[in-house]
């Protein structure tokens, strides 16, 4: 398999991403104990190795690098699949636009690029409920959730999601009624899936903003369904 550029970079934003964790545990952990030297994880160790051998090939450098980390914390993740969940919501126009033509849709509100320029929106229903899983990788819809998390990436999940939906499904908390259908959708590198969940109850007063304050990634996912606002939340 070969290596180019841009894989070398994709791969240090996420070790990058896991180093930053790190280092704010152990920082915090300084804080309360100044007699203590935290020695750093062998993650941690393995991560900033990457990183400087990145930066001594030439293949990153460190200001870059910063720049693409706090583009994925701040500008890209969760945040921007909501708020393609909560137009859909309210607009039932987008919405089938986002069932028809998921690529162009999400576009509308500004979201695209890298990793997520192939995507398909797949609606739950009262029937229906969607799971969406890689079974070879970890291949995910980054411009619209951000970074996968750990468990995505598992053997376990991967694996378990074909096998036993149900049960992985309620190892997350979620017990679906046995005359709900569950559909697996395996991602690729060619087409990424996206979840559209049902809109929660009492929530029909909401604003746009609030109903994308109410959407998770787990929802987009199709781990865990939109849990309905708190009585007296308005918009």
């Amino acid at each position: 398999m070969t290596t180019n550029r841009r894989d070398f970079l994709s791969a240090a934003v996420t070790a990058a991403g896991a180093a930053v964790t790190g280092d704010l545990s152990h920082s915090n952990q300084h804080e309360h104990d100044h007699e203590h030297q935290a020695v750093p994880s062998d993650l941690t160790l393995r991560v900033k190795a990457l990183e400087s051998l990145l930066v001594e090939k030439g293949l990153v450098d460190r200001p870059a690098l910063d720049a693409l980390i706090d583009a994925y914390e701040h500008k890209i993740g969760p945040r921007n699949g909501a708020r393609v969940i909560a137009r859909a919501w309210v607009d039932p126009a987008y919405k089938q636009r986002l069932l028809t033509d998921a690529n162009a849709a999400i576009a509308e509100l500004g979201y695209g690029g890298q990793q997520g320029e192939h995507m398909q929106v797949v609606e739950n229903s009262p029937k229906v409920h969607n799971l969406v899983v890689c079974t070879l990788c970890s291949c995910y819809p980054w411009s619209v959730l951000g970074l996968p998390p750990v468990w995505y990436k598992s053997a376990p999940y991967r694996s378990r999601s074909v096998i036993d939906p149900r049960g992985v499904l309620r190892e997350f908390g979620l017990e679906l009624p046995e005359d709900a259908e569950v559909r697996v959708w395996d991602s690729t590198a060619e087409l990424r899936y996206l979840v559209l969940p049902e809109r929660p109850a009492g929530s029909e007063g909401l604003s746009e903003e609030a109903l994308a304050a109410l959407v998770t990634r787990d929802a987009m996912v199709g781990v865990a369904k939109v849990m309905s606002p708190p009585k007296g939340v308005s918009a």
